[in-house]
């Protein structure tokens, strides 16, 4: 669906400045933005994705990954066509980098999302599979709609917002996952065709808007897997989001176009791990290896297990009710309450 966009402004000869992401695209008459999905017509600036819905799933929170935001609920799940990033190993490709004429889609307006979610009986509303940032008009109309409804809300992002977008969908967005692919410019440049600063920035203003923060790297054997790399990115996050800030560091597995490439050691993985703890984090987690203790989550004053979790699931959760460690009480950064173990239905993609 077409609905003029937001921020935007008129620049003369029927051109625009969009000011939704950081690449701040000025768009000439007949021409699209970046992300493919914001059209200049005529002088007016064009969203052509509202409500237009390329996937839509049920899943386990501690997919998203968030590990500290309703611990074992579930959240629906959406996403539509394009990004304002060209990743060369991005696994949603067919929904990211696909032309919006080319995509099999259909409309789901906020009422009705809110109204599935709420159906499907989720805790939450994510946004996700591709960026939200490019569907803003679509996912703060929906967000509002949500937070009535008492769904909480989540972006999982790849944190390439200006800081006008982000405050103005920062109260009615209460979790985003941000995805900080490298710790390094060139790999922005070379790999994602974006700026590293952008969303550092955005980062450390969600956290000051209140959002609940978690942050994901994905570690590219080559590419971003430097320990000096690694340790730096461990030292901003401690420095900028805090200590209890949730790091998860991901296993690569060859995709799109940089399927040449070997998935990443497993220890890589262990040394990332060892290397944010050492520089203060307290919740450092390991994605796609199964089996690993870094699956759950420990106590980080005496050790206890608090949370014991499966491929995604929970399986054992046991911080109190006042979110401390039953055997110590230390307090556990806990957003919202557990969500209980449930039936995850199939997924319903299309």
């Amino acid at each position: 669906m077409i609905k003029e966009a937001m921020f935007y402004e008129k620049i003369g000869d029927d051109k625009v400045h969009c000011s939704l992401c950081a690449h701040r695209c000025k768009i000439a008459s007949g021409k699209r933005g970046f992300c493919g999905v914001r059209e200049n017509r005529n002088g007016d600036l064009y969203s052509l994705i509202y409500g237009t819905v390329s996937s839509e799933a049920i899943d386990p929170v501690e997919k998203k990954p968030l590990y500290h935001f309703f611990p074992g609920s579930y959240v629906y799940s959406v996403g539509t066509i394009g990004c304002n990033f060209r990743c060369k190993h991005c696994q949603n490709w067919s929904i990211s980098q696909v032309c919006l004429e080319d995509a099999y889609t259909k409309d789901i307006l906020p009422e009705e999302l809110v109204e599935r979610a709420l159906l499907s009986d989720s805790k939450s509303i994510a946004w996700t599979y591709n960026e939200p940032t490019i569907w803003h008009e679509y996912t703060y109309e929906s967000a509002k709609l949500a937070k009535e409804a008492g769904l909480g809300t989540i972006y999982v992002t790849n944190g390439y917002m200006t800081p006008e977008s982000l405050k103005h969908i920062a109260p009615y967005l209460d979790a985003a996952n941000i995805d900080i692919k490298a710790f390094n410019e060139k790999f922005y440049h070379d790999i994602a065709s974006a700026k590293l600063a952008p969303v550092l920035e955005a980062s450390a203003l969600a956290k000051e808007l209140g959002i609940h923060v978690e942050i994901t790297t994905l570690i590219i054997p080559g590419v971003n897997d430097s320990l000096d790399e690694l340790r730096e990115l461990s030292k901003w996050v401690y420095k900028n989001l805090g200590p209890d800030t949730p790091l998860h560091f991901t296993r690569f597995h060859p995709q799109y176009k940089m399927q040449d490439l070997s998935p990443t050691p497993v220890k890589t993985m262990e040394n990332a791990c060892k290397i944010a703890t050492e520089e203060g984090m307290k919740y450092v987690y390991m994605g796609n290896v199964p089996g690993s203790d870094r699956n759950n989550t420990f106590c980080p004053n005496c050790g206890k297990m608090l949370i014991l979790r499966g491929y995604f699931d929970v399986e054992k959760y046991e911080i109190t009710p006042e979110k401390t460690c039953p055997a110590c009480g230390e307090n556990i950064p806990i957003a919202g309450e557990y969500g209980g173990s449930k039936h995850l239905p199939d997924d319903d993609r299309f």
